[in-house]
């Protein structure tokens, strides 16, 4: 009689790609120096309400342009406003403004009409690519400038109609109208990328025995295209978001800094550096520009040493 052979059986549990990923990237120092600036500038913006030691428009005509101190940690600006306070409510401002960009534009427009172009060619194909072209055809930061500069006026011109018509105020003091232009700007140019980078790996895949197993079995084209195909060209979608949201958030902080984006009284560091940026104001009071450039250049950085470190984890070319 021939022995029986044991057969090794594993006992760990399988795990996901995405959880695998996710290990990986928490083993990478410049993923978690990123994710705990990320998690603690926006967190304290999202939070801003109870974090904040002042309101971001509460002034003290007492202590003016004043140092850093105990009583206030980086200083008051020109009208006695807490500077730490503002910069925490700025970036609840740039968190609202990046994600619903984010949100809309590269991942609502972009996803879907990538993977419809890709998916289905021929004229539609044609039709999103020409229009992306069309697009880029101007510098990315002057065509958001163009937008948000001809945009505001009419929407601005609207939401009062629409106040006056129903009784209901504060839409355009809580700064809803600003919010909206500079969001929608954003979005409108932040999909162009994002569809030729979904085109590109549906093209790749709608090939595969996989999508034509689904196809020969009367599974529908949105079937295909989000149960199929999305999961599959996720990972590039994802380096490449986190890449881009530094460069959204940069360009809320350049259209608030030259005027066309968010506006006082709603707080954004665009309009802190502005307010100090002068040479004379950096020379005597410096509190009042540095920190708001540090922020931004911190928040810029940390979200590109992200998008780098999911690059190596997702990329199989990096690995």
């Amino acid at each position: 009689m021939h022995k029986a052979q044991a057969v090794a059986i594993p006992t760990g549990r399988g795990e996901s790609l995405w959880l695998r990923s996710f290990r990986k990237l928490l083993r990478k120092p410049k993923a978690v120096f990123a994710l705990v600036v990320i998690l603690l500038l926006y967190g304290s913006g999202l939070f801003a309400h109870w974090v904040a030691p002042y309101g971001y428009n509460q002034q003290d005509l007492t202590a003016v342009r004043q140092p850093p101190s105990a009583r206030h940690w980086l200083g008051t600006d020109g009208v006695g406003r807490d500077i730490l306070s503002r910069i925490i409510y700025s970036l609840r401002t740039n968190l609202i403004i990046t994600a619903a960009s984010v949100l809309t534009g590269s991942l609502l427009l972009g996803v879907t009409l990538g993977l419809l172009s890709g998916y289905l060619g021929g004229k539609v194909d044609s039709l999103v690519m020409r229009i992306g072209e069309l697009f880029t055809a101007f510098p990315g930061i002057l065509l958001v400038i163009l937008m948000a500069a001809t945009l505001k006026p009419r929407v601005l011109e609207l939401v009062r109609d629409f106040e006056d018509a129903t009784g209901i105020r504060g839409l355009v003091r809580w700064g809803i109208v600003d919010y909206f232009v500079v969001f929608g700007a954003l979005a409108a140019f932040s999909w162009i990328g994002m569809a030729r980078l979904v085109r590109g790996q549906v093209l790749s895949l709608k090939e595969q025995a996989f999508v034509e197993s689904a196809r020969a079995m009367g599974a529908s084209l949105w079937r295909i295209l989000l149960v199929h195909l999305l999961p599959n060209a996720l990972p590039p979608v994802i380096v490449s978001v986190s890449m881009g949201l530094g460069a959204i958030a940069g360009a809320e902080v350049v259209l608030s800094w030259l005027g066309i984006g968010i506006q006082p009284p709603v707080p954004s560091l665009g309009n802190m550096i502005w307010e100090g940026q002068s040479i004379s104001v950096l020379q005597k009071w410096p509190h009042m520009l540095l920190p708001p450039v540090v922020t931004v250049a911190l928040l810029i950085f940390a979200w590109n040493l992200l998008g780098d470190a999911l690059n190596d984890v997702l990329n199989p070319k990096a690995r």
